[in-house]
């Protein structure tokens, strides 16, 4: 454990763009190999827009990553945060410090932006991916980039995690995200267990059903726990998903850089959930 923490606190820019792109590569080529679904549209032009979002994300978070190093510095300085409260085993110290990281930066800022209009307006970019794939993972607006960015910093300072444990959680939510958006199939009896700790593609592609209340389910991204333990988990059989968000149908538009860069200024009405 003192070597994997060394070495993410020492991580470069180079080993986290090789994580990110060695998992887009390796789902990429699952997805050939056993879909879940055989979707017919031309998957390079569809992933397009997504590589573009992929980079302004990566643009956004190097940018402000100094913030990130000198929060996580500041909270071990000070012995700040609720992880400095309790004496524990420095594996334990770990997992914990992922699991809540998880908890304030992805579920709960996952959660928030499904309940504030103006944030939903922004991470509608996401929802509004008509073929979801792994590629769909880093579809999110600049907007939403530094939303989300935001709440991480936030959960390391509540938390006082050093920065090896945030660089170990980016890089897990990062590969994470990209296996539960792929379009890949697992054995069922596999993708319920797993649900049971992890995020799993099917679990999360209930997320991405085009209507509500779907929509507003299953909002993890590492750990599955956070949904079952406060009811936002949801089930429903991969043959009725259809992907995509209903107040924005358009295939085309939603395919276009600039339409979903002004996606979030456009005229909207949150719609009301509709029978299943």
């Amino acid at each position: 454990m003192d070597a994997l923490l060394t070495y993410f606190n020492e991580i470069s820019s180079l080993h986290r763009v090789i994580i990110l792109i060695g998992g887009i590569s390796f789902f990429w080529f699952l997805e050939g190999l056993i879909p879940v679904r055989r979707m017919s549209y031309p998957k390079w032009r569809h992933a397009l827009p997504n590589f573009f979002f992929t980079l302004t994300t990566i643009v956004l978070n190097f940018s402000l990553a100094f913030l990130l190093l000198f929060t996580a510095d500041w909270v071990q300085l000070h012995s700040f945060g609720l992880l400095h409260l309790i004496e524990m085993p420095l594996w334990l110290y770990v997992v914990t410090g992922v699991l809540f990281l998880d908890l304030i930066g992805a579920y709960f800022a996952h959660w928030v932006e499904h309940r504030v209009k103006p944030l939903w307006m922004v991470h509608l970019v996401h929802h509004s991916d008509h073929y979801v794939d792994t590629t769909t993972a880093n579809r999110h607006h600049p907007l939403e980039s530094l939303v989300r960015f935001g709440f991480t910093l936030l959960g390391v300072f509540i938390l006082g995690t050093p920065i090896g444990v945030v660089m170990l959680y980016q890089s897990l939510s990062v590969v994470l995200s990209q296996f539960n958006h792929a379009n890949i199939q697992l054995p069922s009896y596999v993708d319920r267990w797993l649900s049971y700790i992890l995020v799993t593609p099917h679990m999360h592609k209930v997320h991405h059903h085009y209507v509500l209340p779907y929509t507003d389910s299953n909002f993890g991204n590492i750990f599955s726990v956070w949904d079952r333990l406060f009811g936002t988990y949801k089930n429903l059989a991969a043959a009725r998903i259809v992907y995509g968000v209903d107040v924005f149908p358009n295939k085309e538009k939603n395919a276009q850089i600039g339409s979903l860069l002004k996606q979030p200024f456009q005229p909207y009405q949150r719609p009301t959930e509709h029978p299943e």
